[in-house]
């Protein structure tokens, strides 16, 4: 059984659904904080599912264990419950599981904020390796992702832009749990790429300047494959959703939405 976040209701002007795919180490929570009410003001309907083994979403395995495949599985069994096709808006490894499931099914539109890229996410892996050898190390034995920061600075450097305030980048960075290694470390290296020529949806690709996750060359990489234009956001890191200028990213997107009729 998944948790489910379910807000709102569709309207005349917003007459389908979205449902909102969190990363890895997050939950539901992280569109909960500002996203979903800011749409629901507008008379959209919300979905957030916390997939298997996250919030209190349920799992049959170890954590470790979980595939993309499995992630994929959530966001079609809550899809499968809706009298129509959600627009879907991922973030990070949500944006790579959204992708995946858009090689076999269409959405009215999709919305990768931050997204891992369709190809994978090696060389963010590398890059994080250079900068903090130990702690990658540490993070590749155990999945936790307070093993890929050693104090409050390194949560900032992670999630963050340099203006977050600490009390957010300690509240978000307490609520982050253990994610898959098999996801992370396999599933997005090599073990189950995107095919984007698969991928027929119409797409927003959004990317944050501070980003030290994915980077601007890797949001490029994912919106070339696409075939349309990167957007960036200024003074924000990775946690687009939660960064101090969410507001901006999320009227951004309901702009978008509301010129393609949604």
């Amino acid at each position: 059984m998944l948790e489910v976040i379910d807000k709102g209701q569709t309207s005349e002007r917003h007459p389908v659904p979205l449902l909102f795919v969190h990363g890895a180490w997050h939950g539901a929570w992280c569109w909960d904080e500002n996203f979903l009410d800011f749409f629901v003001a507008r008379g959209f309907r919300v979905l957030a599912p916390n997939l298997r083994g996250h919030g209190s979403s349920a799992t049959t395995k170890s954590l470790r264990l979980h595939s993309i495949a499995d992630y994929v599985g959530d966001v079609s069994s809550v899809v499968d419950t809706l009298p129509a096709a959600p627009v879907m808006i991922g973030h990070s490894m949500g944006g790579f599981v959204v992708q995946k499931y858009l090689e076999a099914r269409d959405a009215p539109a999709a919305v990768l904020m931050a997204s891992a890229p369709p190809r994978g996410q090696l060389g963010s892996l590398l890059r994080s390796m250079r900068r903090h050898p130990w702690l990658s190390t540490k993070f590749s034995l155990t999945g936790r992702p307070s093993d890929m920061y050693s104090s409050l600075t390194g949560a900032r450097e992670l999630f963050f832009g340099e203006q977050a305030p600490d009390e957010l980048v300690e509240s978000v960075a307490n609520r982050l749990q253990t994610d898959s290694l098999r996801a992370i470390m396999f599933d997005m290296v090599a073990g189950n790429l995107v095919d984007p020529q698969k991928v027929n949806t119409p797409m927003l690709v959004t990317g944050a300047e501070s980003d030290q996750v994915y980077v601007t060359a890797d949001v490029r990489r994912t919106a070339d494959a696409h075939g349309v234009e990167p957007v960036f956001f200024s003074d924000m890191g990775h946690d687009m959703m939660l960064d101090l200028g969410w507001r901006g990213v999320a009227e951004f997107i309901e702009s978008w939405l509301s010129s393609r009729g949604l």
